[in-house]
């Protein structure tokens, strides 16, 4: 995917003028936000349970690099083969080069973020492979040449009848008069096509939730059962992975799988969780030949050891997302990346460079609910502000901001000035909004009042409140 971060201003204004977004969006909040709140309420360890994983998460990041060579030993051991890739382009050659050892034509892909990072199904497609998606959100994006919005809803951007149009445009042997209005008839032509491309395909390629380094096996968690079809039909089994997914034991996975189902979709655990060992032993009655892992790193290692690395935590279940005011306003696609939301604008300046990404961080209210629902409680507004400080030192950020900024920053330390100042702007303020109690239009404000009316000031200042002994807000202020 061609990153388009740079353009999120452009992006997020087209997005708001789309109708059919806004309809598909407002599906969000009551599916996700309320089955998560009641899976959490019928756990009372839950805030337990997230300090041991991000304890648990925490200690990998610290000995990442022993971690990654043990469970490299524990998969060769089991007769497997693990490939480092430290570029997208490292990674793709990788799969590519397993495809034509293997002699395949066709192949089927379970649902990845990292393969959408580095590109992969548009490379293999270009070098003559018929790869299909398989889970089902991911084929409908395949069919629309469209990049996921979302990252375990990646078509959550879509209203149904879009979905239908695709699928008449796609299935074209089909009775154009099929009905194809409820969600039922959509999954059930969907599994009939899919079916035939499971059966055929030489090689499948899934992502994996976690890499386990004690034994050497991959995790994958799904609810439509397509990652176990493309990881035990086909011959050649590879697993993508990025680094950070490895975790130490089997008990660390366990810890972390009653975090992750619940903060994702609010299930107490998903439909499937598939643990991968090796290839088909002698006896085994069905599995893959070959198994093989492609490590990627894509630029996660550079932020070890930086104010960044806790977002390296995430373990993509999407709870951020789901309760940002921002996403549910633009969606995926302004972010102009894989990653969208709070991680994507935690991750992305990290992976791209502050010239491509940065807007994202900026894209943040600092409301703070992506960090208060993350289950592996990664400061996401911290690493944003990070993010913002970087962009204001290396002067990436508009001249009219830097030097606005500035003029505050003059004032603030002259307390006895910005006191007086603040006070005859609440003034000033306050009688040109007397009449409606609000402004409707104020200069250099602009990027507030053209979407929403600013409240008029109607007392006093907090510092003139404090001097005379009183709590703002208290019974009696005006406010």
């Amino acid at each position: 995917m061609q990153p388009t971060a740079h353009a999120f201003p452009e992006n997020a204004r087209a997005a708001l003028a789309d109708a059919r977004l806004r309809k598909a969006l407002g599906t969000m909040k009551s599916g996700f936000q309320g089955n998560r709140a009641a899976a959490i309420a019928r756990m009372p360890e839950w805030e337990e349970l997230r300090e041991e994983g991000r304890r648990i998460k925490d200690h990998v990041l610290a000995h990442l690099d022993v971690y990654l060579e043990r469970f490299e030993a524990r998969v060769v051991a089991n007769g497997g083969h693990v490939h480092w890739a430290r570029t997208a382009a490292e990674a793709r050659e990788a799969v590519l080069a397993i495809c034509r050892q293997a002699g395949a034509r066709s192949v089927t892909k379970g649902k990845s973020m990292v393969t959408e990072e580095i590109g992969l199904t548009p490379f293999l497609e270009q070098h003559g492979l018929q790869t299909v998606e398989t889970d089902l959100g991911e084929y409908i994006i395949q069919l629309r040449r469209e990049p996921p919005s979302h990252i375990i809803a990646p078509a959550v951007h879509l209203t149904r009848d879009q979905v239908a149009e695709s699928f008449r445009r796609a299935h074209g042997g089909l009775d154009p008069g099929r009905p194809l209005e409820e969600a039922r008839d959509l999954t059930d032509e969907a599994r009939a096509v899919l079916r035939r491309k499971f059966l055929e395909a030489d090689v499948g390629i899934t992502g994996a939730n976690f890499l386990v380094a004690e034994t050497g096996s991959t995790v994958i968690v799904t609810n439509e059962g397509n990652g176990d079809l493309t990881q035990s039909l086909p011959r050649v089994h590879v697993v993508v992975a990025s680094l950070e997914k490895v975790v130490p034991t089997l008990e660390d996975v366990s810890t972390i799988l009653r975090l992750l189902a619940r903060s994702a979709t609010g299930q107490e655990f998903t439909s499937y969780t598939t643990f991968s060992t090796g290839p088909r032993r002698p006896g085994d009655p069905d599995g893959p030949e070959e198994f093989h892992v492609v490590l990627v790193d894509n630029g996660r290692s550079a932020l070890l050891g930086t104010e960044s690395q806790e977002v390296l935590r995430c373990i993509r279940c999407s709870a951020c997302i789901n309760h940002c005011p921002i996403y549910a306003a633009v969606g995926g696609h302004a972010y102009g990346w894989i990653v969208p939301g709070p991680i994507g604008a935690a991750l992305t300046p990290g992976l791209l460079g502050l010239e491509e990404a940065r807007h994202l961080p900026n894209a943040s209210t600092f409301c703070g609910r992506c960090e208060a629902v993350c289950p592996m409680k990664i400061p996401l507004p911290k690493i944003m502000r990070h993010w913002r400080e970087k962009e204001h030192a290396a002067a990436l950020s508009p001249t009219s901001y830097r030097y606005g900024l500035g003029a505050w920053a003059w004032l603030a330390r002259r307390p006895s000035l910005y006191r007086t100042g603040a006070a005859l702007a609440a003034r000033l303020l306050g009688r040109l909004g007397r009449d409606r109690g609000r402004l409707v239009r104020l200069p250099f404000a602009g990027g507030w009042t053209d979407w929403r009316d600013l409240p008029a000031p109607e007392g006093k200042t907090f510092f003139q409140l404090y001097a005379e002994g009183r709590r703002p807000n208290s019974p009696g202020d005006v406010r």
